[in-house]
């Protein structure tokens, strides 16, 4: 079998079409299929539309999300109920095209564990595309896993990995990268991405910074080691200026310049305290070991009302 799992956050406008276009789709797999739909707390008829959907054809399934726990959540509340021996993870908006799951199931059953689709264009305003890129890059360089450049959650997963991935009690999961953590046999397949078919994108700018921060704090400590050495730099930086003034400057210039020090290193450490914040807070939700999300009705799919990491499910 292979299950779809779909996030959708208000996207009434467009579910018809991605009804449609997958059903379409579908019957060139040649396999059993299951398509879940988790709906994170739409506020719209998107839930409505999914019961519709399952009522049509009881092989479009859904989950139904007590409030927005975000587009991660989503996600992984798909992959802990896919019964799929192979599992595809792909956004409602159809930017990523259905179709390209065909070539995917191709290659997993060549042998690839995790088949991922790699964005040649995007039809972001250039702005966005520059930071999408810079993203990208910095994250690679900052973490030592093995992680492809312009890659999104686009993929398809062969079943041992996404049980791997089940197995991660982690509370700011940030799915594309956990992915290449686990290891196995990956290949990337490249594509143009298309506009929205339908509707408003319900990414924000800051929920794009968010999901930034989660995938550099999920996978890298390079911002730790990074203050360190700005630090030393900072206290090297400040004595070589502040001792020639103190012995060869007027008393009111070297008053000027240790002011400037002053505010210059109260700055590094504020933005030190930023970084370590950051770090401490996510300790401090892993420490909590609240559920990741909270289920408040399903329909075609088994579940309680809750669903809880799975060190919790016992």
């Amino acid at each position: 079998m292979l299950s779809v799992v779909i996030p959708c956050y208000n996207e009434q406008e467009v579910l018809p079409t991605v009804f449609a276009r997958i059903s379409g789709v579908a019957e060139q797999w040649g396999e059993n299929w299951e398509i879940l739909l988790v709906d994170d707390g739409s506020r719209d008829r998107t839930w409505g539309m999914i019961e519709e959907f399952h009522r049509r054809d009881p092989r479009w399934k859904g989950i139904c999300l007590a409030r927005n726990f975000g587009h991660q959540a989503a996600v992984g509340a798909g992959l802990e109920h896919a019964r799929g021996d192979a599992v595809a993870v792909l956004d409602a908006d159809l930017q990523d095209p259905p179709e390209l799951v065909t070539e995917m199931l191709a290659r997993w059953k060549e042998g690839c564990d995790v088949v991922y689709g790699i964005r040649t264009q995007r039809p972001e305003g250039w702005l966005k595309r520059f930071c999408y890129a810079a993203f990208y890059r910095i994250l690679i360089r900052s973490t030592d896993v093995h992680l492809p450049a312009d890659a999104g959650d686009f993929c398809l997963m062969d079943r041992r990995v996404v049980e791997a991935l089940r197995a991660f009690p982690e509370q700011h999961p940030f799915w594309r990268g956990l992915r290449c953590w686990t290891g196995f046999r990956h290949a990337g397949i490249p594509y143009v991405r298309q506009g929205r078919q339908a509707g408003q994108s319900q990414y924000t700018l800051r929920k794009l910074f968010k999901l930034a921060t989660d995938g550099i704090l999920c996978l890298s400590q390079t911002p730790l080691k990074a203050i360190g050495w700005f630090g030393a730099l900072s206290a090297i930086a400040v004595l070589g200026l502040a001792a020639p003034l103190g012995l060869w400057g007027s008393s009111a210039a070297t008053a000027t310049a240790l002011m400037w020090c002053g505010l210059f290193l109260g700055s590094v450490q504020l933005l030190s305290l930023g970084v370590l914040g950051q770090y401490l807070g996510r300790v401090y939700d892993e420490v909590r070991r609240r559920p990741r999300w909270v289920i408040a009705a399903t329909v075609g799919v088994e579940s309680g009302i809750i669903a809880m990491p799975r060190r919790l499910a016992g």
